[in-house]
């Protein structure tokens, strides 16, 4: 303050030193600007800035990236600091690059929904377009809103089949099921103008012992637990998941759940809440923790038993017999009987069975397979449909000389009464055979002014 003052009354840098005992240079850099009172340089070097053209280079791929996934990758890549210290170098560089669109979203007003312990999950399925492996990504989400554990299967459609796979499939991974399922409008669960159960999904619900209930219409937030969820498992796992496969992405967010999702801190209220003050107290000394986590709070919610086995939904699918004897389905090949190339015919594998059956149209059993990890590109052929196309390959090669490509073959006898019957009907007309003739021709047009 006083350097700048004395500067202003016309002082000189050096004269302004010697008043104040400083070197010239440590005037100078406070009179341009360039220190702060009060911030001292830091002697040793900045190990966030070695990491700086990565993170750029990162941005620009996509400009939404969660700090929480970056701090995951240059982890892997050496970064030693804490989560706090990453997050204040992406904005002392301002690396995050700015975007209009998203700048103007407000949130809405909410308030917290009270969740019992085992009380609800909450469904919801996640399109993602353009997934590795050419179709589009189904991902069946649930939530268990009192801890926040989430459990998700990827599935090749949306139908009702494929939902009670996927649903099975979670709560196979959950361990249990809560009492009530929480869902929007979902067509193959509810009406979604009354949102009454479907008809055809009551036998699933009693089949699970739950209560379905679906969500007031354009009420989202009523559900926030596995909304949330969705926009977690977007932005941390499938933005940065690797997998080439549908098998090799749910092999990676099954990992990504219990190694990421399920470390996340709760607060102590909802353990207390869970289990009392008391027991609270004695289950974090036990785990040596300060504050629960999502597995923590997972682990004591009171699940109901599953049933032995899933609901026997039957998915089908109408593929194309190729060329080499064989139907596509869920992303692996099974053979049928030789001379079906070609064929239409119907696949189906009734949840809880171990096989895949082969059917026609009109119902008749053409073949059957034990069925295989979907998605996984497996070939399975029966022995006997092997030996049958084999023997039918072999039978249709020939031991004849090819024939020979650079032979003279001019018109035969046949040809040449054929092509003598087409000109025929040429006879009536005539024939010019010479250029006199049209000569003759051009010099009658040149003299009657014709072009």
């Amino acid at each position: 303050m006083e350097a700048t003052a004395l500067r202003e009354r016309g002082w000189s840098i050096s004269a302004i030193a010697r008043h104040l005992g400083r070197d010239r240079k440590t005037i100078r850099a406070y009179l341009n600007g360039e220190r702060v009172v009060g911030v001292r340089k830091k002697s040793a070097a900045d190990p966030f800035e070695a990491f700086v053209p990565y993170l750029r280079a990162r941005f620009q791929d996509d400009k939404h990236l969660w700090a929480s996934a970056l701090y995951d990758e240059v982890v892997a890549l050496g970064f030693a600091l804490s989560y706090q210290s990453f997050t204040r170098g992406l904005r002392r560089y301002e690396l995050r690059p700015h975007c209009e669109a998203c700048r103007g979203v407000v949130g809405r007003v909410t308030i917290e929904i009270d969740h019992p312990a085992g009380e609800e999950i909450q469904w919801d399925w996640l399109e993602l377009p353009d997934a590795p492996w050419g179709d589009d990504a189904h991902l069946l989400v649930g939530s268990l809103p009192c801890s926040g554990k989430f459990r998700g299967v990827f599935s090749e459609a949306e139908d009702q089949p494929h939902l009670i796979e996927a649903i099975d499939g979670v709560l196979r991974r959950f361990g249990g099921t809560a009492k009530e399922w929480r869902t929007d409008r979902m067509a193959t669960m509810v009406d979604p103008k009354t949102g009454v159960v479907q008809s055809s999904f009551v036998p699933v619900a009693k089949h699970y012992g739950v209560v379905v209930r679906a969500c007031p219409p354009r009420r989202g937030n009523r559900k926030g637990s596995v909304e949330k969820s969705i926009d977690f498992a977007t932005q941390r796992f499938w933005r940065t998941m690797t997998g080439e496969t549908m098998p090799d992405a749910q092999r990676l967010f099954d990992r990504f759940c219990e190694r990421i999702a399920d470390h996340r801190p709760r607060s102590l209220a909802r353990l207390e809440a869970i289990v009392g003050a008391e027991e609270a107290g004695r289950l974090l000394a036990k785990w040596a923790k300060k504050r629960p986590s999502v597995g923590d709070l997972g682990s004591l919610e009171p699940l109901r038993p599953l049933p032995g086995v899933p609901f026997p939904a039957e998915i089908t699918a109408n593929n194309t017999v190729d060329r080499f004897c064989r139907v596509p389905f869920e992303g692996n090949f099974y053979s049928v009987p030789t001379g079906l190339c070609g064929q239409q015919v119907v696949v189906a594998h009734r949840l809880g069975a171990p096989g895949v059956e082969i059917r026609s149209h009109s119902g008749l059993l053409l073949a059957s397979h034990t069925r295989h990890t979907p998605g996984a590109g497996y070939v399975v052929r029966d022995p006997a449909h092997h030996l049958a196309l084999e023997r039918e390959v072999l039978a249709a090669f020939s031991t004849a000389r090819p024939c020979k490509k650079k032979q003279n073959r001019p018109p035969g006898e046949a040809a040449r009464k054929e092509a003598k019957e087409l000109l025929s009907a040429y006879e009536d007309h005539d024939v010019v055979v010479s250029l006199d003739t049209y000569q003759a021709l051009v010099d009658d047009m040149t003299a009657g002014g014709s072009r």
